[in-house]
């Protein structure tokens, strides 16, 4: 039974408010997770070293650290405990996990990346950006420490898409955001070499559009950027080594200085603000009296290569072009949130639907005849969802398998909205779309509009606990959302 609509909730709805310097990686994770659960965090403009030591902004961070999450019950500081409040607030995208068991592995991999990744990987980037001297042993230890770690990542990732489970979890967000910049900066294509599933890894997750709303476009180093002074120190062999890496980043542009990969000097400076960070609570110098500081004659840096231009997603254009009255996560909130109220949640979806700007479609599988296993049939059902995630924004929708193993037939078929008139979209960035029939609802009419309802709206609570549900007088043996 369907009954009246429930709001959404307040944890879904706040203003949340982010303060940190531009281009922190400790950041990266954060912004990533909430693009994934769809929430708008504003990220004003900060100064470190100035408004980091107001007693404004003492009063949530003690130490006068970045980042600060300010919410409306109070302030968070520490990143990881920060990306992890913004990953829980959607339970229905699991990042943190589809089950208890997986969210202890997301907290194993958040752990791992701390102690066994990203303090190595600190130590190794440092001394180039300038915020520690260069030390020959201390950077061949660091590069020792971060192939330790690569080669754990590489060996668990053999026969792995994700670090978590079948899809995107905070686990991936967190380590790929911690190798965002030795990526770019320190590992060269001899030192990725011998980590093909790490690079398989790591280029699937910042590829996502999740990622490259935050991180941009990552072009991986050419060569190994080396500090002031400082020269090239091997690493040793990881323990197990592999095939060379099967891809190269995109647009790798070429680097002044005779092709050594050198970063642009925005990029070093807005890595220096961390370092400005973590110097200020640093015990002061003694002065020596008779030593008169000598002034150093910088030379001027080079200018930055123009980036390229970005191309416009035809979905992006259509939002630009002509616009929708209709937002789709505004409706996506508002079905993840009813709780089972489909009635009321119907309701206001065909109040705020736009017949101009999108469109309703049925899928039903062209070879339910070759569906012989149940599991078998709804992983076919959750690699469609995954290979989906490219137009998430535009894009909503339910799928399922009917019928029981050994008894009756095992059918997929689906319903999906999509910004715009066609499924093209949906055909350009998933090519299973080609093994469906694909037909347009006609929603003028009331039989339109029941059968999208019945398509969307099953009893969760139901399902949920084991009881049988049906659609289309099928007995339903799995269901995916899309959202």
């Amino acid at each position: 039974t369907i009954v009246s609509l429930c709001r959404a909730s307040p944890e879904t709805t706040m203003a949340l408010t982010l303060y940190t310097y531009p281009a922190n990686y400790r950041a990266f994770k954060i912004l990533i997770a909430a693009e994934y659960n769809g929430l708008d965090i504003e990220v004003p403009k900060f100064e470190m070293m100035k408004d980091n030591q107001s007693p404004e902004f003492l009063a949530m961070s003690p130490l006068g650290k970045v980042p600060v999450l300010k919410t409306p019950q109070g302030a968070l500081f520490e990143s990881n405990a920060i990306a992890r409040y913004v990953a829980r607030m959607r339970r229905d995208t699991e990042l943190y996990g589809a089950t208890f068991f997986e969210s202890g592995q997301v907290d194993s991999w958040i752990d791992f990346c701390s102690h066994e990744l990203e303090l190595a990987a600190t130590m190794w980037l440092y001394p180039v950006i300038g915020y520690m001297p260069y030390n020959a042993a201390a950077t061949a230890k660091s590069k020792n420490d971060v192939t330790v770690a690569l080669t754990t990542l590489e060996n668990y990732l053999s026969d792995k898409t994700y670090l978590v489970g079948h899809k995107i979890t905070l686990a991936d967000i967190t380590v790929a955001s911690a190798l965002v910049y030795p990526m770019k900066l320190l590992f060269s294509p001899e030192f990725r070499a011998p980590f093909p599933n790490v690079m398989r890894w790591f280029n699937t997750c910042v590829n996502q559009p999740q990622f490259t709303a935050v991180i941009g476009e990552v072009v991986l180093a050419a060569a190994e950027t080396l500090p002031p002074n400082g020269t090239a120190v091997a690493a040793a062999a990881p323990a197990a080594a592999a095939a060379p890496a099967g891809k190269k980043g995109k647009g790798q542009a070429p680097t002044k200085g005779g092709g050594k990969g050198k970063p642009s000097p925005e990029e070093i400076a807005k890595m220096k603000a961390e370092a400005a960070e973590r110097k200020k609570n640093a015990p002061p110098k003694e002065k020596k009296p008779d030593q008169p500081k000598k002034k150093k004659e910088k030379a001027a840096a080079p200018a930055a290569a123009p980036a390229p231009k970005k191309e416009v997603h035809p979905l992006k254009a259509l939002d630009n072009d002509a616009p929708s009255t209709m937002v789709g996560d505004v409706w996506k909130k508002v079905y993840s949130n009813c709780k089972g109220d489909y009635e009321g949640c119907m309701k206001e979806f065909w109040e705020m639907y736009d017949p101009a700007g999108w469109s309703i479609h049925t899928c039903r599988f062209k070879y339910n005849e070759e569906n012989e296993q149940a599991f078998m049939t709804a992983n076919a059902t959750g690699g469609f969802v995954q290979r989906s995630g490219e137009i998430r924004k535009w894009l909503f929708g339910v799928m399922y398998v009917t019928g029981t193993e050994g008894t009756t037939p095992l059918e997929i078929s689906g319903c999906y909205m999509i910004r715009g008139q066609d499924m093209e979209p949906l055909q350009v960035a998933n090519d299973d779309t080609a093994v469906y029939h694909w037909n347009k609802v006609d929603t003028t009419t009331p039989e339109g509009k029941a059968h999208v309802a019945h398509m969307w709206c099953y009893d969760i609570e139901k399902w949920n606990s084991g009881e049988p549900i049906f659609l289309e007088g099928k007995a339903v043996n799995d269901v995916k959302q899309f959202k």
